[in-house]
């Protein structure tokens, strides 16, 4: 996707993860600018996956053997826009590439505004995290 100039980035835990946070989770949650953009659906065909559209209350999800780790993330709840939040991103080198992952500070946010048990749980965890990525700044 990267490669195709797919705009998106990682959030969730597996962001969290790239910038040094303990923790472990179970997908990796993708954020995207556009989910109709035509190089993201080349992307897909090119791995073997395809889009599958919302449909009543479920939502877009990616369908395929090689994208089943991946979960559509079409709203960040306490956070400002894609667009914004995308031009402060961290960048990271994954396989050659660059990506773009959500700020620690930033998940710790949208984490907050949740306020689900699970969130609750990782919260320390994180935060002890961004400290020590900033001391190391």
């Amino acid at each position: 996707m990267a490669r195709l100039k797919v705009r998106f980035m990682i959030v969730g835990l597996s962001a969290a993860a790239l910038q040094g946070a303990p923790v472990v989770t179970q997908d990796v949650d993708l954020w995207f600018e556009n989910l109709e953009d035509p190089n993201l659906l080349k992307a897909l065909k090119k791995v073997g996956g395809i889009l599958v559209p919302s449909i009543g209350l479920n939502p877009p999800m990616f369908a395929g053997d090689s994208v089943k780790l991946f979960d559509v993330v079409v709203h960040m709840h306490g956070l400002k826009s894609f667009k914004e939040e995308f031009s402060s991103a961290e960048v990271v080198k994954l396989g050659g590439a660059s990506i773009h992952v959500l700020p620690l500070s930033r998940i710790i946010q949208s984490k907050a505004s949740l306020g689900r048990d699970k969130d609750k749980i990782v919260m320390k965890v994180l935060q002890d995290a961004l400290k020590v990525r900033l001391k190391g700044r």
